[in-house]
C-alpha cells in the first residue's frame, strides 16, 4: 500500500469513527482524543489530518455528499427524466431517515453549528448551495425534456425543495415517532402537481 493509499484509509476510519462518535454520543462528545479513540488512532493523527474542529467538519461534509452521490449512482438518478429525478431524490432522502447514522452526524452538527453560532455554518450554507443546485438541475433538466413547465422557477423550487427535506430530517431528530412516509409521499405529489404538466397538456404546448 502507498503512503497517500494509507492516508486515504487512514482518513476515511477517522471520518467513519467522527461519524459514530456524533450519532452515538452527540456533537460535544467529538473531541480529537474521542474520535482518535473510536478509529484507534493517536489524538495527534486526527490533528494532523484535519488541522481543527472546522477542518473536520468539512471533511465530514465533503464525505457525506460523496456518499450521497454514490446513493444516487446506485439508484442510475442520472438516466432518469428531471421530474422522476426529483421525486426519486426525495425519496431516497426519506429512505435515510432511520438508516443512516451519516444523515443523522450532518444534521447534529448543523443544529449545533446554528445553535452555537460557530463559523462552521458557513461550511454548511456551502453544502446547501450545492444540494440546492443539484435539485434545480433536476428541474432544469425537466423543463429541457418537457416533463416539467417551462414556467417554473426552477431556483426557487429547488430552494423550496431542499427546505422540506431538511425540515423533515429535523423532525426526525427531535420527534423518534415521526414517520416519514406520509409527508413524503405528499411532497412526491406536490412535486408532480406543481411541476408537472397538466393532463392532456403535450410537451409542444409548454
Amino acid at each position: 500500500m502507498t503512503q497517500a493509499e494509507r492516508r486515504d484509509r487512514s482518513e476515511r476510519e477517522l471520518l467513519a469513527a467522527a461519524i459514530r462518535v456524533v450519532a452515538g454520543q452527540g456533537v460535544s462528545a467529538a473531541t480529537f482524543d474521542a474520535i482518535g479513540r473510536e478509529a484507534g488512532f493517536s489524538r495527534g493523527l486526527v490533528t494532523q489530518r484535519f488541522g481543527s474542529k472546522d477542518g473536520l467538519i468539512r471533511a465530514l461534509i465533503t464525505h457525506l455528499h460523496e456518499w450521497q452521490a454514490d446513493g444516487l449512482d446506485d439508484a442510475q438518478v442520472a438516466e432518469m427524466d428531471g421530474l422522476t429525478a426529483l421525486c426519486a431524490f426525495a425519496e431516497l432522502h426519506c429512505e435515510t431517515i432511520r438508516s443512516s447514522v451519516e444523515t443523522d452526524t450532518y444534521f447534529m452538527l448543523l443544529a449545533a453549528a446554528v445553535a452555537d453560532r460557530l463559523e462552521t455554518r458557513e461550511a454548511f450554507r456551502e453544502s446547501h448551495e450545492i444540494e440546492r443546485v443539484l435539485i434545480r438541475g433536476f428541474i432544469e433538466r425537466g423543463q429541457a425534456s418537457g416533463d416539467i413547465r417551462k414556467d417554473v422557477d426552477a431556483d426557487a423550487e429547488a430552494l423550496l425543495a431542499g427546505c422540506s427535506l431538511l425540515g423533515m430530517r429535523m423532525q426526525a431528530l427531535v420527534d423518534p415517532g415521526f414517520d416519514a412516509a406520509p409527508v413524503r409521499d405528499a411532497l412526491v405529489a406536490s412535486f408532480k402537481a406543481r411541476l408537472g404538466l397538466s393532463p392532456g397538456e403535450g410537451k409542444k404546448k409548454q
